[in-house]
């Protein structure tokens, strides 16, 4: 019972405990009332503007995305667009010539333009010939004995494998050598 008296918050209570009493011509209710729809109204302008803003904000952050992936490549195609033009520089200079030293030279020229703009974007050429044979650099398509070149290392390259920063973008096409040639028919008795 002593729990009861001490409990202002009950169901009953609720009424009685209030902090504004409404007075006897019941004014007071009504302004609390008018200033709550006030304060409601208000924060939902709020509410309404925000959504707007970060709907907006949505909008915009999908279409810079788009674009991203639509141009995200522009830089390197500029700079590969000059080795095009030279390309068709060298053929015309074949073709008006006749020779096929300039068209070579033409071409030389090109290739190590090219490899300068690829080059610029962290693109490199994966070393082969001569090194020791790597699964994560290099793609054994046949293996061969040789003198020259030891066990388990690349005798010759048949494409180049190409490395971005430290990621493979292709791995090199090689031959692997197999050591020494050997005769077995020298050995049997």
């Amino acid at each position: 019972m002593v729990d009861e008296e001490n409990n202002n918050n009950t169901i009953d209570n609720l009424g009685a405990s209030s902090s504004s009493e409404p007075s006897p011509s019941g004014e007071v209710p009504l302004a609390e009332l008018v200033a709550k729809e006030e304060e409601l109204k208000a924060l939902n302008n709020k509410y309404l503007r925000l959504a707007a803003e970060f709907d907006n904000y949505k909008r915009l952050a999908q279409r810079d995305q788009r674009d991203q992936i639509r141009f995200g490549n522009e830089q390197l195609l500029k700079e590969l667009l000059p080795v095009v033009d030279n390309l068709e520089r060298a053929i015309k200079a074949a073709k008006d010539r006749g020779s096929g030293d300039s068209l070579i030279q033409g071409v030389d020229l090109t290739l190590k333009q090219l490899n300068g703009a690829l080059g610029k974007f962290g693109v490199q050429a994966i070393p082969t010939v001569g090194q020791a044979f790597d699964p994560s650099n290099h793609q054994a398509v046949a293996s061969v004995p040789s003198d020259q070149v030891p066990e388990q290392h690349v005798v010759d390259e048949f494409q180049r494998g190409y490395r971005l920063h430290d990621r493979i973008l292709r791995p090199a096409m090689v031959t692997v050598s197999t050591g020494a040639t050997s005769n077995e028919g020298d050995n049997a008795s």
